[in-house]
């Protein structure tokens, strides 16, 4: 950090999405005085959601400085070693926690709500609303709402995720942007049934997998994965009942405990459906308007898109409160400084589909005696060091210092 202090008071800032990136944008504009004001679709913060990890000097660099590093690590999930079985559920392979869980690993609802509680008092939210349109004019975005009044901003940010609605309105439609690599993958919450503590097991057939893990140590409460091997798939995102239609019939006849995670299936109210998939943009600003996190560079799973999502609004906030607020200087230093970090962070996640749920017999046995080499105790060092490589491969500017 520079001693020198950067106000950006003058600065009125809109972000869509209150998931990570949004709020941890504005956990550190509002550290340089900017008004800002997050907009989210969902009636309110979201909780729950896939446990997210940090790896590495970098992520903790940019955590530490946004204050919130001891608050996380007081709500990490703790998770231990993580299990493949065989279809009696007898163990073929132990999965480190480093291996699975980085340095530090918590909720990603645990993590927006760190933020937000951070932020609540200095910036304003707006819930169950959406961005509608948006129109760049000489001296900021007039933008429109599904429900609230017109407002004028100076700058918008797209931190609304893989599906995001601002990139959709100023970069074009997402199939020009979206690859899918060839499986999708669920979660929801379900009984613990097989009493699980603050560890998981894993079983796998050709081209799809199973998961039952218990991250909090809740005895009754685990949750569960499911990751199969399909070709594109038509569906409506907003029909629940449908993708748990998709769920039954691709998993129907499964082994291990399929049986008992569809029932809970069929019960459970919090379903995460989508493909596995990346975003690539050729770029992250157009005029006023940035991407941020998963809207401009994300990744279903296995990217690290969390830490990324971190570092990506840790460095747009810097380069802003460098620049004085003058955004053509700081979007063009924010798109250099994050792209190719981005870039090297998706291609960690390239193998995530066949990780979980390998093709073929031949290719399960292959995966887990890969399984038992990185997990050794000779190797535990060599792939810490290759999984940080990716989280570690930028070098951090020094910025104004924060409020």
């Amino acid at each position: 950090m520079t001693k020198t202090q950067s106000s950006l008071s003058h600065l009125n800032v809109l972000i869509s999405g209150a998931s990570v990136a949004g709020p941890a944008l504005a956990l550190n504009l509002v550290r340089y005085g900017a008004r800002v004001t997050v907009v989210e679709k969902a009636p309110e913060l979201r909780g729950g959601g896939f446990a997210v990890d940090f790896r590495g000097h970098v992520h903790r660099e940019v955590l530490t400085s946004m204050g919130i590093w001891d608050e996380i690590h007081a709500r990490q999930t703790h998770m231990g070693p993580q299990t493949v079985v065989g279809a009696d559920g007898s163990p073929r392979v132990d999965l480190p926690a480093e291996m699975m869980s980085g340095d530090v690993e918590i909720f990603r609802g645990d993590l927006a709500q760190i933020m937000y509680e951070h932020t609540k008092d200095s910036v304003e939210y707006v819930f169950d609303d959406s961005i509608a349109t948006l129109t760049e004019t000489s001296d900021g975005v007039d933008v429109t709402f599904d429900r609230g009044a017109p407002r004028h901003f100076d700058l918008v940010v797209g931190a609304d995720g893989l599906h995001s609605n601002t990139r959709r309105l100023v970069f074009g439609d997402e199939s020009r942007y979206l690859r899918f690599f060839d499986h999708y993958v669920a979660g929801f919450a379900m009984p613990n049934t097989l009493g699980l503590e603050r560890t998981g097991r894993f079983y796998c057939e050709p081209g799809r997998a199973v998961g039952i893990n218990n991250y909090d140590g809740d005895p009754d409460r685990a949750g569960a994965l499911l990751v199969f091997r399909s070709e594109r798939l038509s569906y409506d995102r907003r029909d629940v009942a449908a993708q748990k239609r998709i769920l039954a019939e691709r998993f129907a006849g499964m082994g291990w405990e399929t049986a008992s995670v569809l029932k809970a299936l069929e019960e459970t109210d919090d379903l995460y459906f989508d493909a596995i998939a990346q975003i690539h943009v050729d770029r992250l600003t157009n005029g006023r308007v940035a991407l941020l996190g998963d809207a401009g560079y994300g990744a279903t799973m296995g990217g690290m898109g969390t830490g990324v999502a971190v570092v990506g609004a840790y460095v747009l906030a810097g380069e802003l409160a460098l620049a004085g607020g003058e955004h053509r200087t700081a979007f063009a230093e924010y798109e250099t400084r994050i792209r190719s970090f981005a870039k090297g962070c998706q291609k960690t996640s390239g193998n995530a589909g066949p990780f979980f749920a390998p093709p073929t017999e031949r290719r399960i046995r292959s995966r887990d005696r890969m399984y038992r080499l990185l997990s050794s105790r000779l190797m535990a060092g060599f792939f810490k060091r290759l999984t940080e490589k990716a989280a570690t491969d930028i070098k951090l500017r020094a910025y104004p210092v924060q409020a």
